[in-house]
């Protein structure tokens, strides 16, 4: 799958994908997902990024980043040593210009 299924009800990325960039059977991703050892982050491209996402999946230290555009293609892959942003409440007074 050279693509990633964009719908209104978000994201449907290959479970092949996710798995190699794990060194994960395909068939054990979903498992990992609803257990919250896969984890993953979207953000939506502005300005000249606008029209493509960016979906980052974090398992085990490891991250995968797809960037896709509007068709679903897949721009750009890359692994990268990483771990999950903490999902902790954000203090926001500590982020107050002083």
């Amino acid at each position: 799958m050279s693509k990633v299924n964009i719908s209104t009800d978000g994201f449907l990325v290959d479970a092949e994908i996710v798995g190699s960039a794990f060194n994960l059977p395909p068939a054990n991703v979903p498992a990992k997902l609803r257990a919250r050892e896969i984890t993953s982050r979207c953000e939506t491209g502005v300005d000249d990024d606008a029209g493509r996402w960016r979906l980052t999946f974090y398992s085990g230290g490891q991250a995968l980043r797809l960037i896709v555009d509007e068709a679903g293609t897949i721009l750009s892959r890359s692994t990268f040593p990483a771990h999950a942003p903490s999902a902790s409440p954000i203090d926001l007074a500590s982020l107050s210009a002083n």
